[in-house]
């Protein structure tokens, strides 16, 4: 298998990344914990990943794309809904089997015509994810607040892609669920062995 990604180890001043490389083929879950690191860490990792840092400890060998948030436009939404034909059309290689995987999977509700805001969370994503991968292997992505199942369902939709296509896909990802379903898991390491202080969330109800 041909390397997509060396990295040699990312320091910062408070977390570090271990080693890893990353092969054709493979999905990696870099797990960063929760907290109020979490926004810049990943945007930080996402960019060196993709090549938009350059960093000495790290070197892609194939370019890595990081799959965006899909972003509602409310004035848009009132006066000219979004369906998934449009999406696909405008996001997606059409040419591609996996502009219409997401007619394939267990939402059979689902058509080129449904309107996007009708579309709950993980539907969604995957959306986004089977337009990233209908144009390139080789993804960095995050599942931002799915359940349980809605992270296992994608996270085995993408690993079933990546190893049928020969890509590759790091899965930037703060809670530990994964144990169960992910081969290969690369934990940050806090140089304190904890958070920094304040790190935790606090929600006032």
């Amino acid at each position: 298998m041909k390397v997509v990604l060396e990295n040699k180890g990312i320091k910062t001043d408070t977390y570090y990344i271990p080693p890893f490389v990353l092969h054709e083929g493979e999905i990696i879950v870099l797990y960063l914990y929760n907290g109020k690191h979490l926004y810049d860490a990943e945007i930080f990792l996402r960019d060196i990943f993709c090549g938009k840092i350059k960093h000495e400890n790290v070197i892609l060998y194939k370019k890595m794309t990081f799959v965006e948030y899909f972003k509602r436009s409310y004035f848009r939404d009132t006066f000219f809904p979004l369906t998934v034909k449009r999406y696909f059309k405008k996001n997606a290689n059409l040419k591609s089997r996996l502009s219409k995987k997401i007619f394939e999977d267990k939402w059979k509700w689902i058509t080129p015509e449904t309107k996007l805001e009708k579309i709950p969370g993980t539907p969604k994503k995957l959306l986004t994810l089977y337009a990233a991968l209908s144009k390139t292997k080789d993804i960095v992505f995050d599942l931002g607040a799915l359940d349980d199942e809605g992270y296992e369902y994608s996270f085995k939709a993408i690993e079933e892609i990546v190893k049928q296509d020969g890509g590759s896909a790091i899965l930037l990802h703060c809670f530990d669920n994964m144990e169960e379903y992910a081969s290969r898991i690369i934990t940050l390491e806090w140089y304190d062995g904890h958070p920094p202080e304040g790190n935790e969330f606090h929600f006032n109800f």
